[in-house]
């Protein structure tokens, strides 16, 4: 897994993760990237949304925007099956020269060794002591990329793992619900078993919660309310 050879190359073994991670001000690439005349297309909060904003307007300045998306969707999944990673990269241990190797090590899995934009980023993130926040950051990115190309996230959450007929149906169903409001949508499936049964739809800021778990709650409530 890429957290142990991040681990092995930067020389870790033994570190404590502090409790929370320090969010003072952004440095100089945010700084200067947010200040040029290319604006996201939607809002984002948050020291990871800044950052990702700062990513994006520096990728569409240098017309990198489906690189930079390509790459940042490989370090995506990369967290998802190693969930490790995001640990490592919050040591308060690691040194500069730590910082340089997993940078390396980061740019290698993404795929973006040429790449002078991420690489940069990747940089900014060491020297702000914000790599912990990468993973927050890619999140962010695929909501700016999703929504420059008109997409709207259509999150499907269910307790076991939905087959393709069954996530086909419900994104037709949804596409032809003003839900949709006409765009495009990508689909995002998670498994969460505590909802037990059922499913919980989520499209913009809409919820639609189907679950046996919600089912429960209300009974529960209602039988309370009756006592």
């Amino acid at each position: 897994m890429l957290s142990a050879r991040v681990a092995a190359r930067a020389g870790l073994r033994n570190f404590a993760v502090p409790r929370s991670v320090a969010v003072g001000g952004l440095r100089t690439y945010a700084a200067a990237a947010t200040q040029q005349d290319v604006r996201p297309p939607v809002a984002l909060y948050g020291v990871d949304g800044t950052y990702a904003n700062a990513l994006y307007t520096a990728s569409a300045k240098t017309s990198s925007l489906d690189a930079i998306a390509k790459s940042l969707s490989q370090l995506g999944e990369v967290f998802k099956k190693d969930p490790k990673l995001t640990t490592i990269l919050n040591a308060p241990t690691l040194s500069v020269s730590d910082k340089q190797q997993i940078i390396k090590e980061l740019q290698t899995v993404a795929g973006g060794d040429k790449n002078e934009v991420l690489k940069n980023f990747l940089s900014t993130l060491a020297e702000n002591n914000r790599l912990g926040l990468l993973e927050g950051v890619i999140e962010k990115f695929e909501t700016l990329i999703s929504a420059h190309k008109g997409e709207i996230e259509l999150s499907i959450t269910s307790a076991q793992e939905l087959d393709n007929k069954a996530i086909q149906r419900i994104e037709k169903a949804v596409s032809k619900s003003e839900f949709s409001q006409g765009k495009k949508l990508k689909v995002v499936t998670k498994v969460q078993p505590d909802v037990l049964g059922g499913l919980i739809v989520e499209i913009g800021d809409r919820t639609i919660d189907l679950s046996v778990s919600s089912k429960i709650n209300r009974l529960n409530k209602a039988l309370t309310d009756a006592v």
